[in-house]
């Protein structure tokens, strides 16, 4: 029987436990330390732990399944404007126009009254639960029709990546009620604690390492399984697992809503750390380069996936301060390096090079 936790993911595991425990007290170390780090680089640890999330959700579907999803960015920020929905109730009368109920960009609007679809989002855990079940009752009704109708390959990638791009024009709008094209900001706090609080930043950092902790495991609980298993065979052949009596649509439609609904939860723990959430997070290109990290860190390796994300993020944060009109190039030449030389990602990398010295001692034998 397999392992949930082999030694890759073991490995990795202990890893994120030793950065989740060691970053918060770096920034407790005096300023002349060496070893001191930053406040301010906490939330942007933790934004780096929603891209890893974010990536896991992906490589579930894509890299188990073979459903190669160019929409996974729009249920990244289905999930964001759930969770910044309701930091801009909470600001409440603290806001520009003092208005208890109205946002300030909708009073700026002229808004009567609070739109029904903002209704319950004065309560965080009605917050919570709508940014699972948003992203993951889009993809479930996408999902069901497109995999009925036997949708797939690029063909499905070209719709996915439609959906995201139509979800961007309709929040550009004013009168969807979302922000415009400004999106949602200036939050304040998260269940009467303040965003900019130290101790604030540093639990929404572990929050998000624990929740990437679990959705991984998680992700490795069903591919291990026999639905993981029959997901594998529908990759690899599906008319052949078609003909074996397997109903390939209904386990597609499963991890794709759980995999948009991890993508939700990554989007939920992303806006407070950064504190805005806007159109912008629509864009296909975001979409575009969620899997560029999960082929660079190794399609269908989980672990590989959040490296991968971890990896290109940090390497973006650095390019666009030091080059930043080297960045785009930089993608597609990442892209391109993965595509001819490293077809199986990192890990799949680090493996060959563990066969390649193993081999002569197995040879010897």
């Amino acid at each position: 029987m397999t392992r949930l936790i082999d030694l890759r993911l073991g490995l990795f595991l202990a890893a994120l436990f030793a950065v989740t425990v060691l970053a918060p007290l770096a920034t407790t170390l005096s300023s002349s330390s060496p070893f001191n780090l930053p406040s301010y680089l906490i939330p942007l640890m933790g934004k780096y732990l929603c891209y890893a999330l974010l990536a896991v959700a992906l490589d579930l579907c894509w890299g188990y399944a073979g459903i190669l999803s160019l929409g996974h960015g729009a249920f990244f920020a289905l999930g964001g404007y759930a969770m910044g929905m309701h930091l801009m109730r909470e600001i409440g009368a603290r806001g520009v126009y003092a208005n208890p109920e109205l946002p300030d960009f909708m009073v700026f609007l002229s808004y009567q009254e609070l739109p029904w679809f903002w209704w319950g989002f004065d309560n965080f855990g009605f917050a919570v639960l709508m940014a699972l079940l948003v992203p993951g009752l889009l993809a479930f009704v996408f999902g069901w029709f497109a995999f009925r109708s036997r949708v797939s390959g690029v063909y499905l990638s070209i719709i996915t990546q439609a959906l995201t791009f139509a979800l961007l024009l309709a929040f550009f709008r004013n009168e969807m009620g979302f922000g415009g094209n400004n999106g949602l900001t200036d939050f304040r706090d998260v269940l009467g604690f303040s965003l900019s609080a130290p101790s604030t930043r540093i639990a929404l950092f572990v929050l998000t390492a624990i929740c990437l902790a679990a959705c991984i495991l998680i992700a490795r609980a069903i591919t291990i399984s026999k639905a993981g298993k029959v997901l594998v065979a529908v990759r690899d052949a599906e008319s052949r697992t078609r003909f074996l009596g397997y109903r390939v649509e209904s386990y597609s439609v499963f991890v794709f809503t759980v995999s948009a609904m991890m993508a939700g939860l990554a989007g939920a723990l992303y806006v407070p750390q950064v504190g805005i959430i806007n159109p912008s997070e629509f864009a296909p290109a975001n979409s575009i380069e969620i899997v560029v990290w999960v082929a660079l860190g190794g399609r269908g390796t989980l672990v590989g996936a959040a490296i991968g994300a971890l990896v290109v993020v940090a390497l973006k944060s650095w390019l666009t301060a030091t080059f930043p009109d080297l960045w785009l190039f930089a993608l597609g030449g990442l892209f391109i390096l993965v595509t001819l030389a490293l077809p199986n990602g990192l890990l799949g990398l680090l493996d060959r090079f563990r066969r390649a010295k193993s081999a002569p001692k197995e040879a010897a034998a």
